[in-house]
């Protein structure tokens, strides 16, 4: 036995210190869809309306992680895997210091986002999912991505020559063609607010 070995895990603050501080509970909210779906608009205006409410949040989407942590993945099978594995990593540690997770990310199959619910926890993983038709998301194609994959520049795009597989029990689903950016908000906060605010269990 080592004996200059001394563990420090009863010293170190835990997730319940933090959210205690915070006052809140943290969660990892992940929102899922097809490229130009909404997904971001959004997380965008869900984590304005968490913070008027007094919640401390951090927003994550394909935009900012694959410009810096993940700048060295592409768009294959394994890579996407790769991709999803390590927000879901990046994730938990911020959950973990008390954070509310916001994440928007296409995640097109149910192994991916069962594969960041298994990494995240199930009971703190709660599923959005942007339910808007193809040719609506290839319609507005802000980014001109849809473009370029019907003309082959770009392989292995979402809906387009690699399946998108819809989950079956998200938390909430959004249909972006019924709702306004502003009711689905609400929507998404009629579920989420309870599970998010602070009680002395």
């Amino acid at each position: 036995m080592q004996n200059n070995i001394h563990p420090t895990f009863d010293k170190i603050l835990k997730r319940e210190d933090k959210e205690k501080l915070l006052n809140q509970h943290s969660i990892v909210i992940w929102i899922t869809g097809l490229s130009g779906s909404g997904k971001t608009t959004i997380a965008k205006d869900l984590e304005l309306e968490l913070h008027k409410r007094g919640y401390l949040t951090k927003l994550l989407d394909g935009d900012n992680v694959r410009t810096g942590i993940n700048n060295n993945l592409g768009f294959s099978e394994e890579d996407r895997t790769e991709n999803i594995r390590r927000i879901a990593e990046v994730s938990k540690l911020f959950m973990k210091g008390g954070v509310i997770l916001i994440n928007c990310f296409i995640s097109p199959t149910k192994e991916i986002r069962d594969q960041a619910r298994s990494i995240v926890g199930p009971e703190d993983f709660f599923e959005i999912y942007v339910n808007t038709p193809l040719e609506v998301c290839e319609q507005r194609d802000i980014k001109g991505l849809y473009a370029k994959a019907r003309a082959g520049l770009i392989k292995n795009f979402t809906g387009i020559d690699s399946p998108y597989e819809e989950p079956e029990n998200a938390d909430v689903e959004i249909k972006t063609l019924d709702y306004s950016i502003e009711e689905s908000v609400q929507k998404i906060l009629d579920v989420l607010l309870p599970r998010i605010e602070y009680k002395n269990d």
